[in-house]
């Protein structure tokens, strides 16, 4: 009889690791297949936007046209902050006229 039990309770364990690996194999498969699904979407929206910006980068006069568009909605959303604009030199202009040197005290 304990042989028989031993034996049963074995065969139990075996068919629960069994069915463990095969639970665990299951889940490893689909989260690599949402992988691959997911880096799809992000392929086909990076084309979707690439596309978008070739269209609207054409409709401004090619790339330079469409940064400097980009440049001035930037300036426009940015109200009251600080803005560094390169000079020719690529060097920004630290707030120039900003911040003008005090005049010291009068001693008495």
């Amino acid at each position: 009889m304990r042989v028989w039990n031993a034996e049963t309770a074995g065969e139990a364990e075996l068919a629960q690791a069994r069915q463990n690996r095969q639970i665990a194999t299951l889940e490893a498969e689909a989260k690599l297949e949402s992988a691959k699904l997911l880096a799809r979407a992000e392929v086909e929206r990076a084309k979707g936007v690439a596309e978008a910006n070739r269209i609207v980068a054409d409709g401004l006069g090619g790339p330079e046209g469409y940064l400097r568009y980009l440049y001035i909605e930037h300036l426009a959303q940015s109200q009251g902050q600080i803005i560094y604009v390169p000079t020719e030199g690529g060097l920004p202009i630290l707030e120039a006229g900003r911040l003008r040197p005090r005049p010291a005290p009068a001693q008495e």
